[in-house]
Parts: structure tokens; C-alpha cells; sequence
């Protein structure tokens, strides 16, 4: 049996990014669009306004390769450090639950903390026409690494609305996502 890259290795940190697909997927609209202006301009349309939507469809191309780079998250044996438009670190500590979200086809993970907020990650993601051959097995290397790095102090604590008096959550498991 194969050992994942993760478990071979036993690293101090793990990153995981949008794969080069993804971040070029997310692009994609913006070149469909430089081709049309493209061929409208060889058409013999006036240049003027075809190249200035030229260079506004290739400056959004290029504003949105570069600023979904950083996105993703860090595992450290401390936290997860989560990359997006801000940086932001979750202790092992307070981590309740991760699980595997399906919103409109995209599958993502989030993660559930102790004050009952949830964070839905950037990357590892996967969805129709950018996706992620590996994306279960970075699920399940984040869920490992929760597991082992979380501490012996870790305990579980009920989620918000069950300390009020709410509804039972489903399955048993307080973190499930409504029904």
C-alpha cells in the first residue's frame, strides 16, 4: 500500500494552494472575453474603445491570477493558518469539527470552532471544469493533522445552540450541517 506524500514525510508545516488549473480557470472568463474584443478589433471595428477593453479584460485577468495565489491554508503543529484576502490563525485547541461542505457543485472544507464559527477554505477546493484530483486526500491530511496536533486539553465543547436549549442537532454530531 502507497503512503500519501503527507504521511511519508512528516513535515513541520503543510501548504495547500488552488492548483495552477484552478487559479487559470478562474481567469478563463476574462480571456473569452480578450478573444472577442481581439477578433472585433480585426474585424476593422475602431480601435480605440476594442483596445481599451482589450487592456481592462487583461489587467482583470492579471488582478485575478495574482490575487488568488495566496489563498489556502497552513497546517503548523500549533494552528491552521488560513490564507485569504486576510490571514487569520485557528488554534488546534479550538477546532470542533472538519468537514466537507457541497454548495452550487463545489465541494470545500470547513472548519467548526469552539465559539461556533465556521470557516469555509479557499483551497483545497474542487468543482465543475477546476478540479482537484486530490482533493479527499487533503481533507483527510487536514482532519489527520487536527487529530494529532489538537492536544490532550482538547475536549469537546456543545455548540452554541445546544448551550441554549436548541434544537438536537442531527446524527448525533453537533457540528453536522442542518438537514
Amino acid at each position: 500500500m502507497e503512503q500519501s506524500q503527507a504521511e511519508a514525510m512528516s513535515p513541520e508545516r503543510i501548504r495547500y494552494r488552488l492548483t495552477r488549473r484552478q487559479r487559470l480557470s478562474s481567469v478563463l472568463p476574462a480571456i473569452v472575453a480578450m478573444a472577442f474584443q481581439f477578433l472585433f478589433w480585426m474585424d476593422g471595428t475602431p480601435r480605440g474603445p476594442v483596445f481599451g477593453a482589450l487592456l481592462m479584460w487583461g489587467v482583470l485577468a492579471l488582478v485575478a491570477l495574482i490575487t488568488s495565489r495566496p489563498f489556502g491554508i497552513t497546517l503548523t503543529p500549533s494552528a491552521a493558518i488560513v490564507h485569504g484576502f486576510r490571514r487569520r490563525t485557528i488554534p488546534w485547541l479550538n477546532v470542533q469539527a472538519i468537514q466537507i461542505e457541497s454548495v452550487f457543485g463545489s465541494r470545500t472544507v470547513v472548519i467548526y470552532e469552539a465559539g461556533g464559527r465556521r470557516t469555509r477554505l479557499r483551497a483545497p477546493i474542487t468543482r465543475f471544469l477546476s478540479w482537484d484530483r486530490s482533493f479527499e486526500e487533503k481533507f483527510h491530511t487536514i482532519g489527520r493533522w487536527w487529530l494529532e496536533h489538537r492536544g490532550p486539553d482538547w475536549a469537546p465543547v456543545p455548540p452554541p445552540a445546544a448551550q441554549w436549549g436548541g434544537p438536537p442537532a442531527s446524527d448525533g454530531n453537533p457540528y453536522a450541517p442542518p438537514a
